[in-house]
């Protein structure tokens, strides 16, 4: 295969389709092995500029091809992705494989399944993803408006029927594993052992803190399904939001905190404390989380959606 340098496919996708040109602004390819690298995106909301795009997404060179960890939120986000792999690898993807049923994890399947790849995914996640389509789209027609434009819902097909599935592709080993609820009750991860590196999906978030989604996450399953993945001991974790770095990193900015929440809201539930007084207590980021992006706007949702799950779970 003749190699095309970078600035080959950058020239020719503006050429193509102009909004391409922005590709390099709105995800940072960073490299954390020779063969993998992970796509960062803005740690803000969802807009129109971003293409939804406001998350990180994994790259896996193999011989055969690469290995793309979540496709994003439209068609179009989808070929932002599409030219930020082929950049970093001047290889076409030949599979994708969705962590999560958020947007951005998954509505992009089309775009890649129509270029001739696979799209793979457990069929918890592809059961979640199927509940939220409407709704997803619904949102995301509001804010990419045009740009949404040819995107249309793909499930992996069949689904994986288990909640741990090994796979190799180009001698590339890898397990994709459900370790519990997490940000979406049906969220896996994508560990390499060879690599000693873990694609987290929105199991993990760093750089931003985490959002606790009202009637969809579960803080204290949550905490439980990050212990899981810890016991892997990962050198890399690429996180679903943020750029990737070691365990301890990954253990500050989402572990800690998902404990800090159930370690200190779970006995002023028992104490039937009102929930009003506990907002007026703990309204403030503590000191070790306010490095986190967004945290003032987080912090007190995150602390009263937890609280009423804790409340509802004890009249269970």
């Amino acid at each position: 295969m003749t190699f095309r340098p970078p600035f080959f496919f950058l020239l020719l996708a503006a050429l193509i389709w102009p909004p391409l040109a922005q590709a390099g602004t709105i995800l940072k390819p960073v490299r954390v092995t020779q063969d993998i690298w992970a796509l960062v995106g803005q740690t803000g909301p969802r807009t129109r500029q971003n293409f939804a795009l406001n998350a990180t997404f994994g790259v896996i060179a193999t011989k055969d091809g690469v290995i793309l960890v979540d496709s994003g939120a439209s068609a179009a986000s989808a070929k932002v992705i599409d030219l930020a792999v082929r950049v970093a690898t001047g290889k076409p993807v030949k599979w994708v494989i969705n962590t999560g049923a958020q947007d951005h994890r998954w509505l992009g399947n089309g775009y890649f399944a129509a270029q001739g790849a696979k799209i793979i995914a457990l069929k918890r996640t592809v059961k979640s993803q199927k509940a939220f389509a409407a709704g997803h789209m619904k949102r995301l027609k509001a804010v990419l408006k045009k740009r949404l434009a040819g995107t249309k819902p793909v499930f992996a097909a069949p689904a994986l029927d288990t909640g741990h599935a090994r796979l190799e592709l180009g001698g590339v080993k890898l397990e994709i594993i459900w370790p519990g609820p997490a940000h979406f009750p049906s969220d896996a991860i994508v560990w390499l052992p060879d690599e000693r590196t873990v694609f987290t999906g929105d199991l993990v978030f760093m750089d931003r803190m985490l959002g606790v989604l009202d009637q969809i996450s579960d803080t204290a399953k949550w905490s439980k399904a990050f212990k899981r993945m810890a016991v892997l001991r990962p050198v890399h974790v690429i996180p679903g939001h943020g750029a990737p770095g070691p365990l301890a990193r990954a253990r500050l900015d989402t572990g800690d905190y998902l404990a800090w929440l159930v370690r200190t809201l779970t006995p002023l539930v028992a104490d039937m404390t009102p929930l009003e007084d506990v907002l007026a207590k703990y309204r403030q980021t503590p000191a070790p989380f306010r490095h986190l992006q967004h945290h003032e706007i987080w912090h007190p949702t995150n602390v009263a959606r937890t609280y009423v799950q804790l409340e509802n779970a004890g009249l269970e």
